[in-house]
């Protein structure tokens, strides 16, 4: 999910140095690609975050746009995910958005390449009384007029998974089995899913059959608590060691965005975040 409430601790205030002076370096297996969402920590100026990050193990910043690239590529991090010109609510599913969101996607993806970042997010926006059937076709036929530049730099434009219970009401992409269909009938490998499986969770549960069954259609993972998008420790529902031994189980190669919003010393939980996803 992109942007956010800032996660303001002590840690925040901390110069960059210091912080990542404070940051042991875990040892990581390697089977997962650790990235985390920028927005959840917008306390902590980006250079100091980078710096801390890095040091803790982690491959990406996630959830920016070109201006903040050259301080990532700085610290030798990347962008996992990349920020696209659409918003949650103003998606693909309403065919008089297309041109602007065509020509706007059409601008950013050669630039998402000359980084040779991986993704962009797009959003399938809001149902405002749209059926299910006519959001998918026209969601179809947006995302089908991006494939030729997507194909040919090489970037996948990512439909995200977003609850619409509790966070995004009315949110239409909010189910893996229409967001499969949806990449099934563009019919690229550069139209896949971002499965929040905090989101998920909430919408659906079943999240280790899903993640099994769809994975084809994943190029992205973020995480987040239930109930409350917080740590994903104990104090919440959803079994990350399990699910992250499924995600690794069917091969996947791509990243794993921590996207939660800390309530304690943010670097602390992160830290603990990545050890618990490090299966």
């Amino acid at each position: 999910m992109a942007g956010g409430a800032l996660a303001a601790t002590a840690a925040t205030v901390i110069p960059g140095s210091a912080l990542a002076a404070e940051v042991e370096p875990l040892q990581l297996k390697g089977r997962v690609k650790h990235s985390v969402s920028q927005w959840c920590y917008g306390g902590i100026p980006l250079d100091d975050f980078c710096q801390a990050v890095k040091k803790m193990g982690l491959l990406s910043v996630e959830l920016l746009g070109p201006k903040d690239w050259p301080t990532l590529k700085k610290h030798g991090l990347v962008c996992a995910m990349c920020n696209g010109p659409d918003s949650i609510g103003y998606g693909f599913n309403r065919v008089e958005h297309h041109d602007k969101l065509v020509d706007g996607f059409t601008k950013a993806i050669p630039q998402v390449a000359e980084y040779g970042y991986p993704n962009i997010i797009c959003f399938s926006g809001n149902r405002r009384g749209m059926s299910d059937e006519e959001g998918l076709k026209n969601c179809v036929q947006g995302l089908k007029r991006l494939m030729p530049v997507a194909e040919k730099h090489k970037v996948t434009v990512v439909v995200e998974l977003l609850n619409s219970k509790v966070d995004h009401k009315d949110y239409m992409a909010d189910h893996v089995a229409w967001g499969a269909e949806l990449c099934k009938q563009v019919g690229s490998e550069y139209c896949k899913l971002l499965y929040d499986i905090y989101h998920m969770q909430i919408m659906e549960g079943d999240l280790i059959r899903n993640i099994k069954t769809f994975h084809q259609y994943i190029a992205h993972y973020h995480t987040g608590g239930n109930p409350g998008r917080n740590e994903i420790d104990e104090t919440q529902e959803i079994n990350y060691p399990a699910v992250m031994k499924a995600i690794v189980g069917t091969g996947y190669q791509g990243f794993v965005g921590q996207e939660f919003m800390p309530k304690r010393d943010p670097l602390t939980s992160l830290r603990q975040s990545i050890q618990i996803c490090d299966v």
